[in-house]
């Protein structure tokens, strides 16, 4: 399912701000008419050489056994093989805020999807929500855990972990709110699709060339 950056913006962003503006301080609601970070994934740059896993790994201190970035092998009809890196997509509308029983799993208003390690009781209703499979429970620290864009690489300007290692530049993240960003530019360009559209969660994880047989 392609998606016009534009027209998705356009439909989302009015309805988002109707129901945001009456509870937003003037300086959260700028924020959130300014900057959506998103990521572009163009599969047909991956070949699987797991940079991205390790590096997020490294960074985020992940236990064995769990991963809060993956990447998934399909062989294609004919026997094409193809990559496709997996990750939490920061939904727009994130079934698993809703089913928190806690409120530990919250929004920001750049778009981040994310969990207050103070507040999560480790029940698992947001890992069984989450429609992509990208939530885990984490065994060290018995709660929630997940891909975060690397928030606290983020506040200090800099990339996510798993883009600033991938050698081919498959990855890409940025504003989408940013006419002159990369992503942006990307997404404007080139068609895209998101995994499991028909959830409604809208993803704000842009995949160019991913096969049906990986948008799952």
């Amino acid at each position: 399912m392609s998606i016009s950056r534009r027209k998705f913006l356009g439909t989302m962003g009015a309805a988002t701000l109707v129901v945001a503006s009456a509870t937003l301080t003037k300086e959260a609601e700028a924020q959130l008419e300014t900057k959506r970070y998103a990521m572009y994934i163009d599969v047909s740059k991956c070949y699987g050489c797991m940079a991205c896993v390790a590096a997020c790994a490294s960074e985020t201190n992940v236990p064995l056994g769990v991963f809060r970035t993956w990447v998934e092998k399909i062989t294609l009809e004919g026997g094409t093989l193809v990559f496709i890196p997996k990750i939490c997509n920061h939904c727009e509308h994130p079934s698993c805020v809703d089913v928190c029983p806690v409120n530990a799993t919250y929004k920001r208003e750049d778009g981040l999807v994310l969990i207050d390690d103070e507040l999560c009781i480790g029940c698992g209703a947001c890992i069984n929500a989450c429609p992509y499979g990208a939530r885990y429970h984490n065994p060290v620290k018995g709660i929630a855990d997940k891909c975060t864009f690397c928030e606290h690489r983020l506040d200090k300007g800099l990339l996510p972990a798993c883009v600033e290692a991938c050698p081919t530049t498959a990855r890409v993240f940025g504003n989408l709110y940013d006419d002159e960003s990369t992503i942006s530019k990307l997404v404007d360009e080139y068609p895209t699709q998101v995994l499991k559209p028909e959830t409604g969660n809208e993803p704000m994880v842009f995949y160019r060339d991913l096969p049906k047989e990986g948008s799952r």
